[in-house]
């Protein structure tokens, strides 16, 4: 995802702006294909910004 997140931010967002279309993105994807809503919530789930005030895993 890092790797997306650089390419979106080449092009001129910003890292908050590029984690907002990733979110859109998946939303969009969840409401086109519903019976794969959980494996592309763990799909962007897992590679979504890290929590770094986060201290349980």
């Amino acid at each position: 995802m890092d790797d997306l997140i650089k390419r979106l931010m080449a092009q001129g967002l910003t890292e908050e702006q590029a984690y907002k279309a990733i979110e859109v993105i998946k939303n969009f994807t969840k409401e086109k294909f519903p019976i794969f809503s959980g494996a592309i919530d763990k799909l962007f789930d897992k590679y979504g910004p890290k929590e770094d005030d986060d201290f349980m895993p």
